[in-house]
């Protein structure tokens, strides 16, 4: 049975996790929970018009700044934001002027009559033992991110209390973005959370994987922190910035169509 929706023109904003960084498009680019959610959605309204406007490593200021004016000016009636995890992983991290920042998204997007809706973040210490340092800014964002969207009605997807977020197999090889599997669940979370039918089992577990030894688990970080860990220092030693000379990958809405790998 498929169920109706109001929504005629749906945006994102955030950063690389909305982008879709993570989860290759099957012709190329990135896909993405967002792209997924759309597809979703646009089952239901097939009139249904999708923009994206995130990108890779941008900060809440940044997002704010550079993304919500855009958003605003194509007047949508629905829009899905992510932001924060980029300010939380950085050395200088100012909680208050993060939750000001969303709280501005959130104020300004209500007040022009668009649904919003956002998730919080995963345990991220569960995957990746470098994050296990940030955990307790995860923890305080979430629950900042709770306050501030219950304020302007805004929908939240609670990820964090899942055990299922631990799972390596959602994670890609970097721990720090979603695999193609994992974006699917967080698209699937979304639309239990808009009342479509279909997506009650999102939170499930996956099916059980071959135990891993102590030995393997080991070998697995070392060549983690090697193939990823090393790189990204050295790339913000160098002052690189992984949004820069990045785009939208969507700045304008246009009609959805449906990919069907992965």
């Amino acid at each position: 049975m498929t169920v109706s929706h109001p929504y005629l023109r749906y945006v994102a904003i955030g950063d690389s996790l909305t982008e879709g960084i993570g989860d290759p498009g099957p012709a190329g680019g990135h896909r993405g929970w967002a792209d997924r959610f759309a597809e979703i959605l646009a089952q239901a309204q097939p009139g249904m018009t999708y923009g994206n406007l995130a990108v890779r490593g941008k900060t809440s200021t940044q997002i704010r700044t550079d993304q919500l004016g855009p958003a605003l000016a194509l007047r949508p009636d629905l829009v899905t934001v992510t932001a924060g995890m980029n300010d939380v992983v950085r050395p200088r991290y100012d909680p208050g002027s993060v939750a000001a920042n969303i709280e501005e998204t959130f104020a300004r997007l209500t007040a022009a009559g668009a649904r919003v809706a956002t998730m919080t973040f995963p345990d991220l210490g569960k995957v990746s033992p470098v994050a296990r340092r940030v955990r307790p800014r995860i923890l305080d964002l979430n629950e900042r991110v709770r306050v501030i969207a219950a304020r302007y009605g805004v929908a939240v997807l609670d990820v964090f209390p899942h055990p299922f977020t631990a799972d390596p197999r959602l994670w890609s090889d970097d721990r720090l973005h979603a695999s193609p599997i994992g974006h699917a669940r967080i698209a699937a979370g979304m639309a239990h959370m808009f009342g479509l039918p279909g997506y009650d089992d999102w939170t499930e577990p996956l099916p059980p994987r071959s135990p891993v030894t102590a030995r393997q688990a080991f070998g697995a970080d070392v060549r983690w922190a090697m193939d990823h860990v090393g790189p990204w220092l050295w790339r913000r030693l160098r002052g690189h910035v992984p949004g820069d000379g990045f785009t939208a990958k969507r700045p304008v809405p246009g009609p959805v169509t449906p990919q069907h790998a992965g």
